[in-house]
């Protein structure tokens, strides 16, 4: 039950910001101008990475045609905090702008990481690993399945659940991933792998440009030749007990290991005694 009203409760912060964004002409009071010095980045983005490139792209745009979509902020004791809409926001700084279009919002913090996520989401703006986070978090918010997440933010379950799964490769090969040397495909056959040979997978991939085809038979082998490996028998180990308590009757010392028999001599005599004894 608990479930449900959350899911509902998500579902409406969905449309919260679409809301905001439809009904700006209707809202112009709502829109103010505000100075980008007062504005503190949201801490609960779950985007790390931005493309300097595109950013670089978008502040001369800005420039040239100025700020089409105001961001969203809500209002804090000292300015503002961000809640939508970074990207603009990092590119107006690149701008040299001093001030913003923006839209103000009542939030708390529950409500900005919620906002944050699902923003992110809806613009297809973060990356695998970032993605794949984005979902575990809503997921633990709302305490609903990766069903219910599906149907709210209109994506497959199967493709919520593929995504998740990458948060359990090793840090390198989510980097490796976030920094595009290997693609989400090559990523989702090293699931399962151990860290090194998941490094060892990932030099390959880079340095032989293999397909994800390539990978999984490289895996398939793996996993063959240690069933192969794990099969060979073990050393057998045989008990001479009764053998070394008759040597040493005879005066001879005898050690063992395994499947192995010494026997040393102290003397020449000796080794006459053995070698009659045995011949007789």
């Amino acid at each position: 039950m608990k479930s449900r009203a959350l899911g509902r409760g998500l579902g409406a912060l969905l449309g919260e910001i679409d809301e905001a964004y439809d009904n700006e002409v209707s809202q112009k009071d709502s829109i103010v101008e505000i100075p980008l010095k007062d504005i503190r980045a949201n801490p609960y983005q779950p985007r790390k990475s931005f493309n300097e490139d595109s950013l670089a792209e978008l502040a001369e745009s800005i420039k040239k045609d100025g700020l089409i979509q105001p961001i969203v902020v809500t209002e804090d004791i000292d300015g503002y905090i961000l809640i939508a809409g970074e990207r603009r926001f990092r590119a107006s700084k690149i701008a040299k702008l001093k001030t913003i279009r923006s839209i103000v919002l009542n939030s708390d913090e529950q409500k900005m990481r919620q906002f944050a996520l699902i923003e992110n989401i809806q613009r297809e703006e973060l990356n695998s690993i970032e993605l794949a986070h984005a979902y575990s978090e809503l997921i633990k918010l709302h305490e609903i399945t990766h069903e219910e997440l599906s149907h709210l933010i209109s994506k497959s379950r199967t493709h919520i659940t593929n995504s998740i799964r990458l948060l359990q490769l090793s840090p390198k090969t989510q980097k490796a991933l976030i920094e595009k040397k290997i693609t989400a495909g090559h990523a989702r056959v090293l699931i399962g792998l151990d860290e090194k040979q998941q490094q060892l997978m990932v030099n390959s991939i880079i340095g032989q440009k293999l397909s994800v085809r390539d990978v999984e038979s490289m895996i398939k082998n793996l996993k063959t030749s240690k069933i192969t490996s794990d099969k060979k028998p073990s050393a057998v180990s045989y008990d001479f007990s009764n053998l070394r308590e008759k040597f040493n009757t005879l005066g001879f010392k005898m050690k063992t290991s395994k499947n192995k028999v010494t026997v040393e001599f102290d003397d020449e005599k000796q080794i006459q005694d053995f070698l009659e004894y045995f011949s007789s």
